[in-house]
């Protein structure tokens, strides 16, 4: 049977989130915007009262809650703005591969160490050729004599990589052999020969850390195999099946401040008379943006479900991202519209909406390649 009713600690979780969002974050949030600088202080507050990792698993010091709540906190915490809210939650993208394939020393080391301490862990996919194209990675990792791997190459675009404590990094023995070839590995900060690169100057989402992480002969010691050359792949794409619904969360919660603040404008702002909101054209762009709330959550929502319940249709998630980062866009576009002239410059809160809405498109599987695989899927040739 379906329910759409939430429970108790669902709503007491919600409220948690939305008061630390509204009362924590958004007083902020120009500052940290125009700065490009992500505020540590924020990220430990959030630690401290259970919004940071949490689906890392009970038995592994965590809070064990499910997809659908996680859904719920990086929601709120996107309304207020998803630059900070994509350095808090990103811990999520660097731990789920070693939730999904670690050796439980594995586990116990690393799902331990997020649960006892407010440190960051990245996820390190991208290079400078191969973005969307995961099996194009020219990163190598070379095996040595101890049963180690040495790794050497560049990634970049890598969320929280100069706050971070250990990289989740995927490599390929042979670059020739595309997704046959990769491996993960599990790199510390500190290791011999990884040098973190300049801070990126991003249009939008300024507030979260991004930077180029270089390996030059690191050496992976055996017990940091996360998965040996040939099974990367496979646990790279599960991860994105299980993160790529967080994109529809973050989407979520970007229109809803969309919709908050183009409604509060509209009663507002006059023009012939009246105010905006009284124009027809105007209350059709209103309009559109609850619409595409409306669907994306409940997109968001069955893509979570399924993951909770075990139920493994990545297409779904597919759907949840490629809808929800496009309807972000364009609610952003439209709020922009409804401000007009104000909604052009900084000091109001839309124009910095719009800069950051557009990256949803972008990371994790640009829109175009949920649209390839989408269409694979109904064609069945995916």
């Amino acid at each position: 049977m379906i329910d759409f009713e939430l429970s108790e600690e669902q709503r007491a979780l919600i409220d948690t989130a939305r008061r630390f969002a509204r009362e924590r974050i958004i007083p902020i949030v120009p500052e940290c915007d125009r700065e490009a600088r992500f505020p540590r202080h924020i990220f430990e507050e959030a630690w401290k009262i259970g919004l940071v990792n949490p689906t890392l698993p009970s038995e592994y010091g965590g809070q064990g809650l499910s997809d659908v709540d996680s859904s719920f906190i990086t929601e709120e915490l996107a309304y207020a703005c998803t630059g900070i809210q994509t350095s808090m939650t990103a811990n999520t993208l660097g731990l789920t591969p070693i939730r999904l394939g670690g050796t439980e020393e594995q586990k116990k080391k690393y799902l331990g160490w997020l649960s006892s301490e407010p440190v960051f862990c990245s996820y390190a996919t991208t290079e400078p050729a191969a973005g969307s194209d995961v099996a194009g990675i020219q990163t190598r990792a070379v095996k040595d004599s101890g049963g180690g791997y040495v790794l050497n190459g560049t990634k970049c675009w890598i969320t929280n990589a100069s706050l971070a404590s250990f990289y989740t990094i995927f490599a390929t023995e042979n670059p020739e052999l595309r997704h046959k070839g990769i491996g993960a590995f599990i790199v510390h900060r500190d290791a011999v020969g990884l040098k973190v690169g300049k801070h990126e100057d991003k249009m939008g989402q300024r507030a979260s850390d991004t930077c180029q992480v270089m390996l030059d002969d690191v050496h992976v010691p055996a017990s940091q195999v996360l998965a040996p050359p040939g099974k990367g792949f496979k646990l790279a794409m599960e991860t994105f099946n299980q993160t790529r619904p967080d994109i529809g969360a973050i989407a979520v919660g970007l229109m809803r401040r969309c919709l908050d603040e183009s409604v509060a404008y509209a009663k507002e702002r006059k023009t012939f008379g009246v105010p905006i909101g009284q124009h027809q054209l105007v209350q059709a762009m209103i309009a559109e943006m609850a619409i595409r709330i409306e669907a994306t959550s409940l997109l968001v929502r069955k893509a979570a479900w399924n993951l909770d319940k075990g139920i493994r249709n990545p297409i779904v998630s597919s759907y949840a991202k490629a809808f929800g980062a496009d309807a972000a866009m364009q609610s952003a576009l439209d709020a922009v519209q409804i401000f007009g002239g104000n909604g052009y410059v900084k000091e109001y809160p839309v124009e910095k909406l719009m800069r950051d809405a557009k990256v949803l498109q972008i990371y994790e599987g640009t829109s175009q390649i949920q649209r390839i695989i989408i269409a694979r899927h109904a064609l069945g040739t995916g």
